[in-house]
């Protein structure tokens, strides 16, 4: 099944890690818009997957661009190159690099760098690239004359390229909110090879840690941080976990302290000093002996007398 899209749309490292989950063998050809190369014409470039895994990647179809490349590092010419593809039968089922290697005319090390520099650092400039048009197409015809012999998953690709991204504008929309967090896939630590800094983002996957959190935790730029969380989501070992923001809580006195103030006005002091005032005291009654009344009126009648 034909695959057409855009990278406007979806980028190429999520491209490929869905050819590479998917187990797909064809050819990928990306359509650069008119705008997106400095001479402003058409420009196709090719790259070419075995069951998910990049085996070459060209900008012609003629199948000699690996021939010449070998020329131009002085290591082979093309005429004995052209040679031994015509005489020799390992070429009719193995791919060039193999063929020369079994030869003797190249070794392991020349065929890791002639990878490296008509694979790996073509594809991953690509990703630098916003506005472009894919087309994947399945197919079991791939270009032997144009085939190191060697292969990298796409994943493995993903990685080594955005890693050594510097530019990542292409992907700035892509990238995950500061304010998510990230959610394992799988239960087990993830077998493909991590670096430093991924290992130490991948501790916080567990859904319940922001991004600006990790960055915070770890001490490095939050753009580090989500670009890394973008590589762990695109090669399927993470998803973005978007976390609801709790309802703020406070404590009495963060109350107190953001509260508005009122403002209030104490009542007068009162003196607790009290006035005194004279105690009258209940006038005393004077007791008078009932004996005493008798002799003072016996007294008195006495004079009279």
């Amino acid at each position: 099944m034909t695959i057409t899209g855009n990278f406007a749309d979806f980028s190429l490292p999520e491209l490929l890690q869905f050819l590479d989950q998917g187990k797909k063998t064809g050819l990928l050809y990306i359509e650069f818009l008119p705008d997106a190369n400095e001479n402003g014409k058409k420009q196709v470039y090719y790259i070419w997957l075995h069951q998910g895994r990049v085996v070459s990647a060209a900008d012609r179809l003629d199948q000699q661009g690996l021939t010449l490349m070998i020329a131009q590092r002085g290591w082979i010419s093309e005429r004995v190159i052209s040679r031994v593809t015509q005489i020799s039968s390992c070429f009719i089922n193995s791919p060039l690099g193999l063929c020369l290697k079994s030869q003797g005319l190249v070794q392991p090390e020349q065929l890791k760098l002639l990878f490296n520099s008509q694979v790996l650092r073509p594809v991953c400039s690509l990703f630098q690239v916003k506005d472009a048009l894919f087309r994947f197409e399945p197919t079991s015809s791939l270009p032997l004359g144009e085939m190191t012999g060697l292969s990298m998953s796409a994943t493995e690709v993903i990685l080594i390229g955005l890693r050594a991204l510097r530019d990542w504008t292409a992907l700035e929309e892509k990238l995950p909110d500061p304010t998510s967090g990230l959610s394992g896939l799988m239960v087990k630590q993830p077998k493909m090879q991590l670096n430093a800094q991924e290992w130490q983002v991948w501790e916080f996957v567990n859904g319940q840690v922001s991004l600006q959190h990790i960055a915070n935790q770890l001490t490095i730029p939050i753009k580090t941080v989500q670009q890394i969380a973008f590589r762990l989501i695109v090669v399927g070992l993470a998803e973005e976990y978007f976390m609801v923001a709790a309802t703020p809580t406070f404590t009495l006195e963060e109350s107190l302290s953001t509260a508005t103030p009122v403002v209030t006005f104490p009542e007068p002091v009162q003196e607790l000093v009290p006035v005194t005032k004279p105690i009258e005291k209940p006038a005393e009654k004077s007791s008078v002996s009932q004996s005493f009344l008798k002799n003072l009126v016996g007294f008195l009648r006495s004079k009279t007398s």
